[in-house]
């Protein structure tokens, strides 16, 4: 059904699939992330990775400070896990605590029970508009088990 309430601009972008990420980074804090769906590989040689953040985010900041972010790729079996990134954590713990974790060689931390994961040394940005784009050249991944990306769709693709 069509939200007639919408534009027809904003119900076309609506309609552009995404993935669904856990975009996470280290702090001197320790890990922090946000669900990310605009998130798009875009060169092969160095394998790269870009991935657009609210240019007002503090995890846009922390990604340039720690050098890098990480990338987990969820699907049907572990997209529960993102209701922990929607909300701040209790004081002086993060999003990550009550899930289960690995480190990868960067530092970074990814999702243990996800699709896939990659992790990214940053190798530039782009400021598009409301969201900077950082790009990242993949350093390690691993495909954690068979299966399907989850694949997301807006109803309005002027928001979130």
């Amino acid at each position: 059904m069509v939200d007639t309430d919408l534009s027809p601009l904003a119900q076309a972008l609506g309609r552009v699939p995404t993935g669904l990420y856990v975009v996470s980074t280290s702090t001197s804090d320790g890990p922090i992330g946000f669900v990310g769906s605009f998130v798009q590989q875009v060169g092969f040689e160095p394998p790269t990775m870009c991935v657009a953040v609210g240019s007002g985010r503090s995890h846009l900041e922390a990604i340039r400070a720690s050098g890098g972010f990480a990338l987990s790729l969820l699907d049907k079996e572990s997209q529960g896990q993102m209701s922990a990134f929607f909300k701040a954590p209790p004081e002086g713990r993060t999003q990550f605590d009550a899930l289960e974790t690995k480190a990868t060689d960067g530092g970074r931390t990814v999702l243990s029970n996800c699709l896939a994961w990659m992790d990214c040394e940053l190798t530039g940005e782009h400021a598009v508009g409301d969201h900077v784009i950082v790009f990242g050249t993949v350093k390690q991944a691993e495909r954690v088990r068979e299966g399907e990306p989850s694949v997301h769709l807006r109803s309005n693709g002027l928001g979130y």
